[in-house]
């Protein structure tokens, strides 16, 4: 089979395709066909070497859809059964999706119950589901005023897709730090845009729900635009900080507000199809920004780092 393989940290470049033996079955764990990846921030993290658990050489991938080639559990997972698979260490302790198979624990499959061709599927798992959770955690109204930090990621425009799905009329605000992509959000959906400086938000506007990715570079400052009995939910770690240092809940947090956040691993089977089942729905248009082909991954990466980057990228191999 062909595989991207990576064996020291670097640039685009570290992304070795090449041809390797299609990984052999054993207890608990079946072989996937992959149809179709995203690809996400964090394995561009972990490509830099800012990953310490993950040991080189490693296929990357932390989520894929496709069909169960091989398995292990006839009766849940029979071959030819249509499949998700995200997280769960999946590209890190073992290895991923960045192939044309992989070989995936039992536990870490899930059956999925959708028509959508595999370039759509494939720009849904990780960037929707988690998107999909954070937009339940936040416990929108449509008289809310939401503010997405970091509006251009994939995880930002899949949360104002479902948003407006579900309430076309909600005020939806997105946050940028180039000037030059704000007619593309708003293009997108957004209802404003605010430009973010060196993770100051340059407005002083308060809202009542925030999708933070930018994470604990920047929640501090997030937490200063949010108005009394407000939400908000940090999903993403953009700004490339993992812990927050001299955080006090008593004197950030405003007053009768909340603060929690989304893990993605956190998945099951029968959320993934709530998921399906309301891009559905309300007809959410859920097609990717750019495919690639599997001997385009360096592009990919490449596109996905660029300051001109926007929304979902797949690749199909």
């Amino acid at each position: 089979m062909k595989a991207v393989v990576i064996y020291e940290a670097g640039g685009p470049d570290k992304l070795i395709l090449e041809e390797r033996p299609i990984p052999e079955t054993k207890a608990g764990w079946s072989l996937v066909k992959i149809r179709g990846f995203g690809i996400n921030h964090s394995e561009i993290f972990t490509r830099n070497g800012l990953s310490p658990s993950v040991q080189f050489p490693r296929i990357l991938g932390i989520e894929c859809v496709g069909e169960i080639a091989e398995t292990t559990d006839e009766k849940r997972l029979p071959v030819g059964l249509k499949v998700v698979s995200i997280m769960g260490e999946m590209g890190r302790a073992f290895d991923g999706s960045y192939a044309e198979y992989a070989l995936l624990p039992n536990r870490q499959l899930y059956p999925v119950e959708t028509d959508l061709p595999w370039d759509v599927l494939a720009a849904i798992p990780e960037t929707y589901y988690t998107a999909y959770n954070s937009m339940l955690n936040l416990k929108i109204s449509e008289s809310d005023h939401v503010l997405v930090r970091g509006g251009t990621s994939g995880v930002g425009i899949a949360f104002l897709r479902l948003l407006k799905g579900k309430y076309p009329d909600i005020q939806v605000t997105g946050t940028s730090r180039r000037p030059d992509k704000k007619q593309r959000l708003l293009e997108a959906g957004f209802d404003d845009v605010v430009l973010d400086k060196d993770n100051i938000l340059l407005t002083e506007q308060h809202y009542s729900r925030v999708l933070d990715l930018i994470g604990p570079a920047a929640i501090q400052d997030t937490l200063r635009h949010m108005t009394e009995d407000s939400i908000v939910c940090i999903t993403g770690l953009l700004g490339g900080v993992w812990t927050m240092d001299n955080f006090d809940p008593l004197e950030d947090l405003p007053a009768n507000s909340y603060l929690t956040s989304v893990e993605s691993k956190n998945v099951s089977e029968e959320k993934m199809n709530h998921l399906l089942k309301f891009i559905q729905q309300y007809r959410i248009n859920v097609r990717p920004e750019k495919v690639f082909s599997l001997d385009q991954i360096r592009e990919a990466h490449t596109y996905l780092e660029d300051t001109k980057s926007f929304g979902k990228v797949v690749v199909l191999p």
